[in-house]
């Protein structure tokens, strides 16, 4: 192999590596959203677990955060939340964060 073989090979791999962390954080991310938001529809326990699969297999629908951002804002929209797409969108990013830092850590 060549030195360019090489290096081409390190950076598929890298770039592997980061699709594959991008994807368990936003699906970590999604989760934690979705417990966020069962906690403001009143859910917990089992109910909440099941809520945030829910939004986990939202984000499945289309490409993007739209799908999961239409679900839980018309959610709690539905529950008689005020303002939910702000508080949405601040919360996914926050939580997008700590599900990097979780992963960062190997948790």
């Amino acid at each position: 192999m060549t030195t360019f073989d090489n290096r081409k090979d390190a950076f598929e791999n890298k770039f592997a590596h980061d699709e594959e962390l991008r994807f368990k954080a936003t699906a970590r991310r999604n989760k934690l959203l979705g417990l966020w938001a069962a906690e403001k529809l009143g859910k917990s326990g089992a109910d909440a677990e099941a809520y945030a699969k829910s939004v986990v297999m939202a984000d499945f629908e289309e490409a993007g955060d739209d799908d999961v951002m239409r679900k839980v804002r018309a959610d709690l929209e539905g529950a008689g939340v005020a303002n939910a797409e702000p508080q949405v969108r601040a919360a996914m990013q926050d939580l997008m964060a700590k599900a990097v830092a979780a992963i960062q850590a190997g948790q």
